[in-house]
């Protein structure tokens, strides 16, 4: 009977180990096949802008065909203020885990670029996702300006340094760093009046007091139709898809590397896992090819930008360090 009990207990003992072993690895394993499906709940989707803004209306679009895709709530969080910094600083101390994302536009460089001792730093903060979309810009001027092209505007504040005013809706506003831009880039002097909202400066422009203004094509398109206003270019290296026959600033000022276009990204915490990252991508990209996005896009004066986190990476810095020269060149003050 001896004979025959150890083996039987050893026997026992070894499936009992065996099944132990199974179990601690089944264990192990559950993390990893629990991440193997993203997300496993709800996502959050930090706007740092308040509600019906482009880029409220951005992240409101994609967040809900996301939610559909995946199955899993897409809750979209407006938090606005400072310029977009509350929003940002509280994305880049989330959790690196795919559930907080955030859409954003370039202000986040902007900031940093006004606010050197910002609590947040766009590259080394926040992981990019995807480029998302292109907003255009345009360098518009009332008619008693007496200017029609670039190069009149020019040679005009050539002849009259700092006697011609542009407006603002504050100081460091994409706005102003657009026509600061244009100011070190051909050379000239114009006066900056800043306003406290985009309607109050564009009233003024409308009304003569201030002669020249960067307005978003698709605001200023209906003014350009009814007479009011002039558009002397639009703001970016190329021509802008719905304004075809107005040359670009780059074009026609001579200035090859002018680019004063708003650009819009999704962006989550840094650390957030290369797969994830990678799946988020593909989602929003497929998204970003489709008619349907293209088109609610377009009404808000946006083209779809299609792209690689590695683009977004690179639109980052390259714009940081840009920016960062303008601000500092001009020694502009952010409101």
């Amino acid at each position: 009977m001896h004979r025959q009990f150890f083996p039987a207990r050893r026997t026992a003992l070894r499936v009992a180990t065996a099944f132990g072993a199974a179990t601690l690895l089944a264990a192990s394993l559950a993390p990893v096949m629990a991440q193997d499906k993203y997300p496993s709940s709800a996502v959050k989707l930090v706007v740092p802008f308040g509600p019906a803004t482009g880029p409220d209306i951005l992240g409101r679009t994609l967040g809900q065909k996301l939610s559909e895709k995946w199955g899993q709530p897409v809750v979209v969080d407006n938090k606005n203020g400072a310029s977009s910094a509350i929003g940002t600083q509280f994305v880049a101390a989330a959790a690196a885990d795919g559930q907080t994302l955030m859409v954003t536009a370039n202000t986040l460089v902007l900031n940093k670029a006004l606010r050197p001792g910002a609590a947040y730093d766009p590259v080394k903060d926040l992981q990019p996702i995807a480029p998302l979309a292109i907003g255009r810009l345009s360098l518009v001027a009332h008619p008693s300006l007496g200017v029609k092209t670039v190069q009149q505007l020019v040679a005009l504040a050539k002849s009259k340094p700092g006697e011609i005013n542009y407006a603002s809706p504050g100081n460091g506003t994409p706005h102003h760093l657009a026509m600061e831009l244009f100011v070190q880039g051909t050379g000239t002097n114009l006066t900056h009046i800043p306003y406290s909202s985009t309607p109050a400066a564009v009233k003024d422009v409308l009304g003569g007091e201030v002669k020249l203004m960067f307005l978003p094509i698709h605001v200023a398109q209906a003014q350009v139709k009814a007479g009011k206003l002039l558009m002397l270019a639009s703001g970016g290296k190329q021509r802008a898809e719905a304004t075809p026959d107005v040359p670009s600033v780059a074009e026609a000022s001579g200035v090859k590397d002018f680019d004063a276009d708003i650009w819009y990204g999704m962006y989550a915490p840094a650390g957030t896992p290369p797969a994830v990252v990678a799946q988020l991508n593909r989602d929003v990209n497929a998204l970003l090819t489709s008619p349907e996005i293209k088109a609610v896009f377009a009404q808000q004066g946006m083209s779809t930008l299609p792209g690689t986190p590695q683009d977004l990476a690179n639109l980052t810095r390259n714009d940081l360090a840009r920016w960062t020269k303008v601000v500092q060149t001009a020694n502009i003050k952010a409101d």
